[in-house]
């Protein structure tokens, strides 16, 4: 106590106050928490990145080879084995066929006087300029006196303009025939016809005897021969056999295993 009984003031001096106190650092917990959701967000960003990059280098996948069935079927008996044919060829993987009919040159009222059916509408007509985009043809068509009928010929002659350009050339192509009777024509018919290919450079392929015991059977009557798949029609009202449509299926098969090999070579 001094003088005058007054206190004295202390001279220690009061720490001085911050204006922004520190603030408590965040709890580890609290962290932790955020880490899952940010951590997900990161691997889903780096995923679609990734199947985009795979989606990038991944391929086409590749064009069928195609292959034309071109017949002309007055009575059905040629469409038959172009039907059968295309089974053929689809079957082999990576080659697919198309049917097409060529144009008529005869008038309805004569065709409905030879009583010949009404053509499927599903099936279209081909033009001379679709034959370029194919990687293999074949043609089919019935005989008339052992060479080919007026309605194919007809269409082998509007591709003048392919011709003058070798437009087909180096394309190979097969036959199938219909004939009414045994000796009318199996063979000429498709052995008249290989000219048409000649002079277009195409390459003509036979069937030969890759059909096997089918080619050798004698217990029936069977068309075909080893110029490609045939048919006897009689009088009209025969059906096509099932060697004769097997061995149409297998000329199928074989024509697209060819065509295969030549697009691979």
């Amino acid at each position: 106590m001094g003088k005058g009984g007054g206190c004295v003031p202390s001279k220690k001096k009061q720490p001085p106050v911050a204006d922004n106190p520190p603030q408590p650092a965040p709890s580890t917990a609290a962290a932790t928490a955020t880490t899952p959701a940010s951590a997900h967000s990161t691997n889903t960003t780096d995923e679609n990145h990734a199947a985009a990059a795979d989606a990038a280098i991944e391929p086409p996948p590749a064009a069928k080879l195609k292959i034309l069935i071109v017949f002309y079927s007055m009575y059905g008996h040629v469409e038959f084995l172009a039907r059968r044919m295309k089974t053929g060829v689809d079957g082999v993987e990576g080659v697919e066929a198309l049917l097409y009919r060529v144009p008529e040159t005869l008038a309805s009222e004569v065709l409905e006087q030879m009583k010949a059916p009404p053509k499927d509408p599903s099936i279209p007509e081909i033009t001379a300029a679709e034959l370029v985009g194919a990687d293999g043809i074949l043609f089919g068509f019935p005989t008339r006196y052992g060479s080919m009928a007026a309605q194919m010929k007809s269409f082998f002659d509007s591709t003048g303009q392919l011709w003058n350009e070798q437009k087909l050339a180096g394309k190979p192509a097969g036959f199938f025939v219909s004939t009414g009777t045994q000796g009318g024509g199996q063979e000429t018919t498709a052995w008249t016809a290989i000219t048409q290919l000649a002079h277009h450079g195409m390459l003509f392929v036979p069937v030969g005897y890759t059909f096997g015991a089918g080619m050798f059977k004698m217990d029936s009557i069977r068309g075909g021969s080893p110029y490609g798949a045939g048919v006897f029609a009689g009088d009209g009202s025969r059906q096509p056999s099932e060697t004769e449509l097997a061995l149409a299926e297998h000329q199928g098969k074989y024509m697209a295993t060819i065509v295969k090999r030549l697009a691979h070579a």
